[in-house]
């Protein structure tokens, strides 16, 4: 009877570990099998990342070549702007020392050329400094001044006196009016003058010469 237990509890633990051994292989095939399938997925979504990673490379690759184009462009833009702008400011070549009739015009009506004289004055130059003459519209402004208003008020501001000119009209009358000898800094470019009319109150105005043509 012992010899009889002895074999069925050696028999059993045989089967015992048989079964271990198979659920221990069939738990590694399964792992094996989850394993593999997990790089699959792993391996699929590498590939995937790798090809957004491209695109997305790509497509910051073409962002960074338009704006560095379109920076290109507005720096050449800007400069040009730059340039244009500092040559119409710099004004136009003064002339050869000589006498011309030239445009002048001004920021009011109040304050131009007689039309008898057709918006022109006379513009002299010599040493490559430039003055222009004009004739007004009446008698009424007593001074001028190169300069704003405020600067005509400090002491030792040297005014433009007047001369009184005669203008002759297309009908063949004639009317005595003032003009001023005005200095100018730069043709084709505005620069201020102040004027003080008869009343005592000075203003600002902006005025400009342009068009010289020599005399003959």
């Amino acid at each position: 009877m012992m010899k009889q237990r002895t074999a069925a509890i050696l028999c059993a633990a045989v089967m015992g570990a048989s079964l271990l051994t198979g659920c221990g292989t069939g738990t590694g095939s399964s792992a094996s099998g989850t394993s593999s399938a997990a790089q699959t997925e792993t391996q699929s979504e590498l590939e995937e990342n790798t090809a957004s990673s491209v695109v997305s490379a790509t497509s910051s690759a073409d962002l960074s070549t338009s704006s560095s184009d379109a920076a290109g462009q507005s720096s050449e833009t800007v400069a040009g702007s730059v340039s244009t702008s500092s040559t119409a400011s710099a004004g136009a070549e003064v002339p050869a020392d000589g006498t011309y009739t030239a445009e002048f015009t001004s920021d009011s009506p109040m304050f131009k050329v007689n039309e008898a004289n057709d918006g022109k004055g006379t513009l002299t130059v010599k040493d490559g400094k430039m003055v222009i003459h004009v004739s007004l519209t009446s008698e009424n402004i007593v001074n001028l001044f190169a300069g704003t208003k405020e600067d005509a008020q400090k002491d030792g501001a040297e005014l433009i006196q007047p001369t009184v000119d005669t203008v002759k009209y297309s009908d063949g009358t004639t009317e005595d009016v003032y003009g001023f000898d005005i200095p100018v800094p730069a043709l084709d470019r505005e620069f201020p003058v102040a004027l003080i009319g008869k009343k005592g109150k000075w203003y600002d105005h902006m005025v400009t010469v342009t068009n010289p043509v020599p005399k003959a």
